[in-house]
């Protein structure tokens, strides 16, 4: 028992020191640092202001309808006098969710999928890769296009269809990590050991591959509120009045608005700019952080 006990101990110490040096060496990147800050204040905003604004995100008032940024509107209201403000931030919380969403969907589909593939290889590795290069070949936009056609654009469809279309990414991501574990020794000695193939996967190997699956999520963040963006401006993501970024931005298709309204587009364009910069440095931050060896 002692024995058992003081082992567990050194496993638990060796993993803390291994994050611990990673989290000192990303401290040491300021850049990604200050992105983490910037990107923990955007959803703290993007909590805290539908709460606290006087105005609801559907509440219309014709009385102050199409107004510049002023005090009592800090970035103007639409055509139906919708505060602009209260509606960018509580659409923050749409688009970041759909982003969040996508990727923990995509992981455990991409990660478990590509661990069993990876792991037992053979006719197995052969017919999930098969499945995932088929999903890859598929025309995304087309798809896009076709799914929101039959079942409507709704929140919950777009999340499915863009994690559906994106988990053979991070699959082979973890496929090629795990076809380099296995051979380890240490590998050998759980199987050796009697050590169950369930347990192996998701105890011993799944794991230490932790750390590609942390920075694939923090940069696919940044991928998916483009895509979002790119399907709500040609009128295929969340259906108005529901705000999102994408469908914000989307008043831009308006050539009157874009001369003439820029606080109808430029805020959320801003924002969506901030955003995917700071996940995308900040993603390159921690990859640079858990293999210093990869950094240019």
């Amino acid at each position: 028992m002692v024995k058992e006990k003081i082992k567990e101990n050194k496993t638990y110490n060796i993993a803390q020191s291994y994050w611990g040096e990673v989290f000192f060496r990303l401290k040491k990147n300021r850049m990604a640092m200050l992105c983490l800050y910037i990107l923990l204040v955007i959803i703290l905003l993007c909590i805290i202001i539908p709460i606290i604004s006087p105005y609801e995100i559907q509440t219309t008032n014709m009385e102050v309808k199409d107004q510049k940024p002023n005090l009592q509107h800090f970035l103007g209201t639409d055509l139906i006098g919708r505060d602009l403000f209260t509606r960018l931030f509580y659409a923050g919380r749409i688009s970041l969710g759909i982003a969040l969403a996508v990727v923990a969907v995509e992981c455990v589909l991409g990660v478990v999928l590509g661990g069993i593939s990876g792991f037992y290889g053979g006719i197995i590795d052969a017919i999930i890769m098969r499945i995932a290069e088929m999903f890859m070949s598929f025309p995304f936009m087309i798809i896009c296009i076709t799914f929101a056609a039959v079942f409507g654009n709704s929140i919950h469809n777009l999340i499915f269809v863009l994690a559906v279309l994106n988990w053979p990414n991070i699959a082979r991501i973890v496929r090629g990590q795990i076809l380099i574990l296995r051979e380890m020794e240490y590998m050998e000695a759980c199987e050796a050991l009697g050590i169950s193939d369930i347990r192996r996967i998701f105890k011993h190997l799944l794991p230490n591959v932790s750390a590609y699956i942390i920075v694939y999520a923090t940069l696919g963040m940044a991928s998916v509120i483009l895509v979002e963006t790119s399907l709500s401006f040609l009128g295929l993501g969340v259906s108005p009045p529901t705000p999102t970024w994408g469908n914000m931005i989307q008043e831009a298709r308006n050539m009157l608005i874009i001369q003439q309204r820029w606080w109808y587009w430029v805020p959320p364009g801003i924002i969506i700019f901030i955003s995917v910069m700071c996940f995308n440095i900040l993603g390159d931050g921690i990859r640079d952080a858990i293999d210093p060896k990869m950094k240019r």
